[in-house]
């Protein structure tokens, strides 16, 4: 099967959301609610309520969670629950039924307005998705990134298409992003892409400027590119290997996530194949049989356009 790397689907999703706008999406009667998802799902709930008050949950503590927010629960105080699943399906689904069997109102932020949690959730924010391998996510969360920021798609890709490449960058054996403090919750997105691009084969890392303070570069490391995205730092790594990226006064969430996407998709291109060479795999065995299903997950994610 020919998949397309990550950074080529950045590009096709900006297209996509420049020739159809994502729907608008309006949050604010929503007042301090948990807020669930796995992954990169779990990361775009953090985005989407940045700044406010919201109990940021995943598939692992969303039960322990509520336990320990059961007098605001039974008090009114939290009357909602957010899930944020581009498939509708797996982990989404218990949380749905979970947060109703508490009262909870919930809303479903979703790219398969058919899916299993989509039929049970009591409102249903249904987004357009463009075809991607499994995993990949990009045109899943950045819509609905989009369209709580107004970001321009177009602005973005122009931006991106300026970029140039520092002169040996696929030779590095390493990797790190340095992003504005504010931009912190991409960080761990960044990561999860390490995860399903590189998994064990390659050293990705991402902190904000904060954290990267907290001995983050003990190691300076000629193998290592550190790239600063907004702020030039002097400090981190070795300093004939670094790459500054100065960024525009507009730059959002959704700025942010295409452009170290675009960049990991780059990092993709210059090493060799592993994520291609074991995603069938993944998709047809052992990934599905973790949920205890046999069913398949799709290699390539069809559209929903």
């Amino acid at each position: 099967m020919n998949l397309p790397r990550l950074d080529e689907i950045v590009l096709a999703t900006l297209d996509f959301f420049i020739a159809k706008p994502p729907v608008a999406l309006d949050l604010t009667k929503i007042t301090f609610p948990f807020v669930v998802g796995s992954g990169n799902a779990s990361h775009t709930g953090r985005i989407l309520f940045s700044g406010r008050a919201a109990v940021i949950c995943d598939e692992s503590n969303f039960k322990s969670q509520v336990t320990a927010y059961a007098p605001a629960i039974k008090q009114g105080l939290i009357k909602d629950t957010v899930v944020i699943s581009a498939s509708g399906e797996k982990d989404s689904v218990w949380e749905v039924e979970f947060a109703k069997s508490l009262g909870l109102q919930t809303t479903l932020l979703t790219c398969k307005p058919n899916s299993t949690a989509a039929k049970i959730a009591d409102s249903v924010y249904a987004y357009k998705s463009i075809a991607e391998p499994y995993t990949y996510n990009t045109s899943t969360y950045l819509g609905m990134i989009l369209s709580a920021t107004k970001e321009n798609p177009a602005a973005i890709k122009d931006y991106i298409n300026t970029l140039a490449f520092p002169q040996g960058f696929e030779s590095y054996d390493a990797y790190a992003f340095v992003l504005p403090d504010k931009f912190q919750a991409i960080a761990p997105m960044i990561e999860i892409k390490r995860d399903e691009l590189f998994g064990p084969h390659l050293m990705l890392r991402a902190n904000s400027e904060g954290i990267s303070r907290h001995a983050k570069f003990v190691h300076p490391w000629d193998k290592e590119l550190v790239i600063s995205v907004g702020n030039e730092q002097p400090y981190f790594g070795d300093p004939m290997h670094r790459w500054n990226l100065p960024i525009p006064e507009w730059a959002g969430f959704g700025f942010m996530q295409s452009l170290s996407y675009y960049v990991c998709g780059k990092i993709q291109e210059a090493k060799p194949p592993h994520f291609f060479d074991h995603v069938e795999a993944f998709c047809t065995d052992y990934g599905p049989k973790a949920y205890g299903k046999n069913q398949h997950f799709e290699v390539m994610v069809p559209a929903n356009d």
